[in-house]
């Protein structure tokens, strides 16, 4: 799932915590004995569902919902709730639309099922038969990783989810990326969402199908299940009025925030729609991936994305928000769990002001579509629940209540730990250097660049086109960002010294949300002594392993730049002193590294990587 909230108080984002920030799901039928032993329904299990819907929504302040809701193949309900604005008259309806975040992983990894279909691929391929570039920190796991890990989240990779939120940073550059991001465990090991690895997946399903993943959707899905109102771009809200507003709790209040671009995030969840189409989608799902009787998947593939893959550790928050579920799974683009002795498979979504929900409950022939337009709240979750227990015909239980009061206590234990860090904090202190020195350009290879400009006598942060905010000195070498887009929050940036009392670089501390560190650059001559055309570029490009160690580094044109990769270092850019020779420079790259082609008849035959003694220098040949 997809958070905007990774500033502070990501850790609060509802059920933060417990899989309400990454939401669950489930699988295939159940068994018939469990149906056939739940109670008699009454005869209208949706009495007194409208009035619960909007009570629910005044106790957690959400605005406005949408709720479809499929059984037995028809759609029994499907309903706007509030208002598409806070402070305006116009109401949600069926056909309002909402961001669906990271509910769009589904819709990819039916995309991959119906190209298995097709042999074009297989789930077990590895992703670099697929992406020949695609290359991760560990060799060993850039060799291994396949196509199903990309989908199951077990790829050992943290979210780094930086790298492409709030900026402009293409898709294709952030997969490229994602090899700069440190893993956090095996491969295999353990359940980890990632959303950079559903961009990947994205990646491979427009080169196998041989136009890009939006056009494969359009063409494959959204045309065949008649999801006409549905797109993956906000520019598309332009054509409709009648799209929901994106809010946001600012400073303990529900607040519009404005719309953000969500282009880059593509394939891992960039789809906007309706709870008119997704209740096709619903009805999709429920028939085993058939229209009007015609299957576009088989049975075989559909399956295997609604078959478990990656255990999920249910911590004790989990089971108290939740305690009908025991075991919890992801499979291929879904979350899979029991729910009351059945099977439930869903996936929800948060980013930016919205949140969603789609949920299946194959043994019922039951299934679910929520949008709201107010994210990190439980209401989804309440509402997806309080459902299945009317149709099921369990004994009544107030959700809404009981997650609420969850939720609160984690926001009072939240509000205790700011307190906390104010006290900490050491009055009296001053900036150890004046503020021109913490002024200039900070640089990582995974996360792009950030910027501290003087403005007067206000230090500012840039990072990115979103995250610019006031520098407020806190103590010693340490300041707190106050972002001009308050839906953002306030973050913590450090300062770190070298023992020669230079600046190093700077962190931002998003709490649960990690820390993001930055290398200072030092200003380099980066003016090439010579021009070399594009042709001339694009042959120095490849991969090149050394001959006497196991090393593989990789020249890459990235802006039009010629830039050299070393595994578990920064990119360096390599400036031109002829056609053949390169100087190394970024970050604090010192002087004296130099990269050396030797050509014949126009191709590489190999490199040398010179460097200021006592460092040896290094030759590689091309990875052909």
């Amino acid at each position: 799932m997809l958070r905007s909230r990774l500033g502070p108080g990501y850790a609060l984002a509802l059920l933060a915590v417990a899989h309400a920030a990454l939401p669950l799901a489930a699988q295939s039928p159940a068994p018939a004995a469990c149906s056939a032993a739940a109670p008699a329904l009454p005869t209208d299990p949706l009495a007194g569902f409208d009035a619960y819907v909007e009570k629910a929504m005044r106790e957690w302040e959400v605005p406005g919902a949408a709720v479809a809701i499929v059984r037995g193949g028809s759609v029994v309900l499907a309903r706007g709730y509030g208002v598409r604005t806070l402070g305006r008259p116009e109401r949600v309806d069926a056909h309002t639309q909402f961001a669906i975040a990271s509910a769009s992983k589904t819709f990819t990894a039916t995309l991959l099922a119906m190209l298995v279909d097709e042999g074009k691929l297989r789930w077990d391929d590895r992703v670099t038969q697929h992406l020949p570039g695609f290359e991760l920190q560990d060799p060993y796991v850039t060799r291994e990783l396949t196509l199903r890990d990309l989908l199951s989240h077990r790829s050992g990779l943290p979210r780094g989810d930086f790298t492409w939120y709030a900026t402009a940073t293409p898709p294709a550059e952030v997969v490229r990326r994602v090899r700069f991001l440190a893993p956090n465990t095996s491969l295999r090991a353990q359940f980890g969402y990632q959303n950079i690895l559903y961009l990947a997946a994205g990646e491979v399903i427009a080169r196998a199908a041989g136009q890009p993943w939006d056009a494969v959707l359009q063409e494959r899905l959204f045309r065949p299940l008649a999801m006409t109102a549905s797109h993956t771009s906000t520019r598309h809200f332009a054509r409709t009025a009648n799209v929901a507003t994106p809010h946001e709790r600012i400073d303990d209040t529900v607040r519009v925030i404005a719309w953000r671009n969500w282009d880059n995030v593509g394939a891992a969840g960039a789809i906007n729609s309706t709870v008119t189409d997704l209740a096709r989608w619903v009805r999709f799902q429920l028939d085993s991936a058939r229209v009007d009787g015609r299957p576009l998947v088989s049975a075989a593939s559909f399956v295997e994305t609604h078959t478990p893959h990656t255990l999920i550790r249910r911590d004790e928050t989990a089971r108290a928000i939740n305690p009908f579920t025991h075991i919890s799974a992801y499979g291929l683009g879904w979350f899979v769990e029991d729910y009351r002795g059945r099977q439930l498979v869903h996936h929800g979504g948060n980013l930016d002001g919205m949140a969603s929900m789609v949920a299946l409950m194959p043994s019922e022939d039951l299934g679910v579509a929520i949008l709201t337009n107010l994210d990190a709240s439980g209401l989804r979750d309440v509402l997806m629940r309080k459902i299945f227990d009317l149709y099921l015909g369990a004994p009544p239980r107030d959700w809404s209540a009981e997650v609420l009061q969850i939720r609160n206590g984690q926001l009072a234990r939240a509000k205790e730990t700011e307190k906390k860090r104010e006290a900490e904090r050491v009055a009296g202190t001053r900036p150890l250097l004046a503020p021109e020195r913490y002024a200039g350009t900070y640089a990582d290879s995974l996360y792009g660049q950030a910027e501290v400009k003087q403005e007067g006598e206000r230090l500012v942060l840039h990072f990115g086109p979103s995250f610019v905010g006031d520098l407020e000195h806190w103590h010693f070498n340490t300041f707190r960002a106050t972002w001009r887009d308050r839906s953002l929050g306030k973050t913590f940036v450090h300062f770190p010294m070298t023992t020669d009392a230079r600046l190093a670089g700077l962190a931002l501390d998003f709490g649960a949300g990690g820390s993001l560190e930055f290398r200072r650059e030092e200003k380099a001559d980066t003016t090439p002594a010579v021009r070399l055309s594009a042709a001339e570029q694009r042959r120095l490009l490849g991969a090149f392993r050394a001959t006497d160690l196991p090393l593989v580094i990789r020249v890459e044109e990235v802006g039009g730049r010629l830039k050299l990769t070393v595994p578990g270092q920064p990119a360096y850019t390599l400036v031109a002193l002829t056609a053949t020779r390169f100087r190394l420079t970024g970050g604090s790259t010192p002087p004296g590294f130099f990269l050396q082609y030797t050509l014949q008849d126009g191709r590489v035959q190999g490199v040398t990587l010179e460097q200021p003694s006592p460092r040896p220098t290094l030759t590689f040949a091309p990875v052909r």
